[in-house]
């Protein structure tokens, strides 16, 4: 009777132990589904007017214009303008910047020409590229010319030295850094894009900001205006205590019990056998 009973519990634990590990599992592949980056149907036909971006940008800091991640941001300028604009990118992600210049006919240029994309973070710090083609040069007959920039992680916080990236708005800027004087002033078009990819819990910290990094938007509320549009992302800023680290958290903690469970079940012995009296169980 008590090996029967024994023997259920040993079955029950396994059978929890093995429940706990599916539902970890498919804890992980939700989380890994939810990634904006993989998610190609939703990309490739997003809503009437959802992709659609500004069709100017900004000559300073203060000007740069607002734009969102997913967005196709364009704009007319001269060679030798200085173009910003800015987005929001929070935790846990991963900002790509995209870039094409469409160059003037090569008949009317008088050599090649070097462009460069920079992105700031909220503070103004020029952030690194952790790989793209940052600074590419145009032959005098190309037709285009393509820059990328992939950022480093944005984490919810860092030491106060470092140049972490931090959740807020972020600048780029696109400018053409060596080319002939003569070339100066040229007419050309620019496309800018955003996107982003959700890195999930492998980069989470323990702590947070206590405001985004998003310069202008205290004053424009102190003056009862509207933030500007594009000043945060659409969902709203992370909170930052919450993150998948919590289901592994509580997971590694469901496993550990079953387990303690099951082992006591194994070495907590056979028991008095039940042709001894209670009387003489320890002799």
């Amino acid at each position: 009777m008590r090996t029967t009973r024994r023997n259920t519990l040993r079955r029950g634990c396994v059978g929890a132990l093995l429940a706990a590990v599916t539902l970890l599992t498919s804890a992980g592949a939700a989380v890994a589904d939810d990634d904006p980056a993989d998610d190609t149907s939703a990309s490739a036909s997003p809503a009437d007017g959802e992709s659609s971006g500004p069709t100017e940008a900004g000559t300073t800091f203060r000007t740069a214009t607002a734009m969102r991640q997913d967005q196709t941001a364009t704009a007319e300028a001269s060679t030798g303008d200085y173009l910003y604009w800015a987005f929001p990118a929070d935790s846990g992600q991963r900002p790509t910047v995209r870039a094409k210049v469409n160059l003037p006919k090569s008949d009317a240029r008088h050599g090649a020409s070097t462009w460069q994309v920079d992105v700031y973070d909220g503070l103004r710090r020029r952030q690194s590229c952790m790989y793209g083609h940052q600074t590419r040069i145009a032959a005098p007959e190309a037709g285009t010319v393509e820059l990328s920039c992939v950022l480093r992680t944005v984490r919810a916080w860092s030491e106060p030295w470092a140049s972490d990236p931090l959740p807020g708005t972020y600048y780029v800027r696109l400018t053409v850094v060596d080319l002939a004087d003569e070339d100066l002033g040229l007419p050309v078009t620019v496309e800018t894009e955003v996107t982003s990819a959700d890195q999930g819990g492998a980069h989470d910290v323990d702590g947070s900001l206590a405001e985004p990094l998003v310069p202008g938007v205290s004053v424009a509320s102190a003056q009862g205006a509207a933030a500007p549009a594009g000043s945060e992302p659409e969902d709203g800023w992370s909170s930052g205590w919450w993150t998948s680290r919590w289901l592994w958290t509580v997971g590694g903690g469901v496993l550990a019990a079953l387990a303690a469970v099951f082992g006591h079940s194994l070495t907590r012995g056979r028991g008095r056998p039940s042709h001894v009296p209670s009387g003489h169980a320890g002799l």
